[in-house]
């Protein structure tokens, strides 16, 4: 895998090579950032973002949004393992003052930890994960949000989550397997 643009453009990220996590496919990665760039239905500058990257695993997305002028990623993942190539990663691309690592489950680092506003969330949960909507009601209901924010959350094409009463849907896109749905809090 590779970042796809910016700074960092070219530089390898490292990944798991196992059957419990799958790395954000770079076409998938690519759409996603030419969404966020180009389309006239979201008004996010990635420029000078804070980020929060929730199921990170390796962190592609993330790191892609620091190569791209991102100031700031907060990377929570559970995973020790991928976790640890997170954080080799970051060290291998220099980029450690502009990140945090937070291994830990995303439930206690919304309720004790975190103190900050962001205004990008990329929420990467496992397919069969259902949590991950609590997370959503966690994170609007203590207001870790600038007014200006976009959600983007990628699940299987053929997952069926409730987020109506979490947050509006701007768009859902498909490619392969992936679904990636862009939304705001309401």
């Amino acid at each position: 895998m590779r970042i796809i643009s910016g700074k960092l453009k070219g530089k390898t990220i490292d990944y798991l090579k196992n059957l419990t996590t799958r790395p954000l496919k770079n076409a998938v990665r690519e759409n996603i950032f030419n969404i966020l760039n180009h389309s006239n239905l979201i008004n996010i500058n990635l420029n000078n973002s804070n980020i929060l990257d929730l199921y990170s695993g390796i962190g592609s997305f993330g790191l892609e949004c620091i190569s791209r002028g991102a100031t700031k990623v907060t990377f929570v993942e559970q995973n020790q393992e991928a976790a640890y190539i997170l954080k080799k990663n970051i060290n291998n691309l220099s980029i450690s003052n502009q990140t945090n690592i937070i291994n830990d489950k995303i439930e206690n680092f919304l309720q004790s930890t975190c103190d900050e506003n962001f205004n990008i969330f990329f929420l990467d949960p496992p397919f069969i994960d259902k949590n991950f909507i609590q997370n959503l009601f966690l994170i609007k209901r203590k207001k870790f949000f600038r007014k200006k924010h976009i959600i983007i959350i990628h699940r299987e094409k053929n997952t069926e989550d409730d987020l109506k009463k979490t947050i509006d849907i701007i768009l859902i896109k498909q490619y392969g397997r992936s679904k990636i749905i862009f939304g705001v809090f309401n």
